[in-house]
């Protein structure tokens, strides 16, 4: 049986709160492995799509979420190339969907750093050791350059006290959202469904000065 939630019927002139408060709203509900799972959907060239799933670590009240990868894998290059995105977070447990898009630009590097070191001495390593996105000729090869890589840095095993820093090509993305949707499942698929959109503009190496919202209801 469905709870009984829905959109307010006056929407909100900022959606934000919401979106954040359903984000805590999952984690707290621990009901699924990685409530922080979001699908995120770069453009490639032929401009085809391509998807797979992140995690998204934050959520800023001025607007963007946070991810971390590799800047050179497929989706590091396509952002390169097309720096807009569009994503999805699901929490089928809640009957709660969040949809984004909006451009894409990268974290400052402290951001990157501070976030690096707070992973496992095994991620950090991982890190470096995987050419995220090219040919491997085995799963075995893999294994030797994760065992170079740890020789690299003098680590065995989860050193806790290895010093390991961030690749220069590994780094965190901001999707600055100039769209977003929030779903909530209704009986015999009725739907709530509200979106929201805003103008941005650029106005910095990490930051963007954002319009007013202004927000629709949509049939399911």
């Amino acid at each position: 049986m469905l709870p009984d939630q829905s959109l307010p019927d006056t929407l909100p002139e900022n959606p934000l709160p919401m979106f954040i408060d359903w984000f805590g709203d999952a984690r707290r509900s621990a009901r699924q492995p990685n409530p922080d799972a979001m699908v995120l959907a770069t453009i490639g060239d032929g401009e085809r799509p391509s998807a797979r799933v992140v995690l998204c670590k934050h959520i800023h009240a001025d607007g963007y979420v946070v991810f971390y990868t590799n800047q050179f894998s497929r989706k590091g290059r396509e952002l390169s190339s097309h720096p807009r995105a569009a994503a999805v977070l699901h929490w089928d447990h809640l009957h709660r969907q969040v949809r984004i898009e909006g451009p894409v630009i990268r974290s400052p590097e402290s951001e990157s750093d501070a976030y690096f070191a707070r992973r496992t001495v095994p991620s950090r390593i991982g890190a470096w050791a995987s050419q995220q996105s090219q040919p491997l000729s085995s799963r075995a090869a893999l294994a030797a350059q994760v065992k170079a890589t740890e020789a690299r840095f003098g680590v065995s095993g989860n050193d806790l006290n290895a010093v390991i820093p961030r690749p220069p090509h590994w780094g965190g993305y901001r999707l600055w959202i100039d769209t977003l949707e929030l779903w909530i499942e209704g009986a015999d698929r009725v739907h709530d469904r509200a979106v929201w959109a805003r103008q941005l503009e650029r106005s910095g190496e990490f930051s963007f000065t954002a319009g007013a919202w202004t927000a629709t209801r949509l049939n399911p």
